[in-house]
This record gives structure tokens, C-alpha cells and sequence, in this order.
């Protein structure tokens, strides 16, 4: 049964590990501020029209 215990600990660290970049990704996101983030929409919405 020592390979359960192997396959338990990698699948709990690629459940941490996925935690922290969610986490990061969540932090980078909300350093927007609101003005910048209606000129992000509008200049990929201005894109998508060209398309």
C-alpha cells in the first residue's frame, strides 16, 4: 500500500499547487483598476468588430 500513500501526496501537492496559481491569477486580475479594465473590454470588443 506504499504506493497509494506516493499517489495521495502528488495528487494533494497538484491540489496545492493549482491553489496558488488560481490565488495568483486572482491577485493580478483584481490590480486593475476599473478604468483600466472598461479600456481592456472596449479595445477587445473594437477587435472582435474588425474580425
Amino acid at each position: 500500500m506504499r504506493w497509494w500513500k506516493i499517489v495521495g501526496l502528488a495528487g494533494l501537492a497538484g491540489v496545492a499547487a493549482t491553489g496558488v496559481a488560481v490565488a495568483r491569477a486572482e491577485r493580478k486580475r483584481r490590480a486593475y483598476t476599473p478604468d483600466e479594465i472598461r479600456a481592456r473590454l472596449h479595445a477587445r470588443v473594437a477587435e472582435s468588430a474588425k474580425n
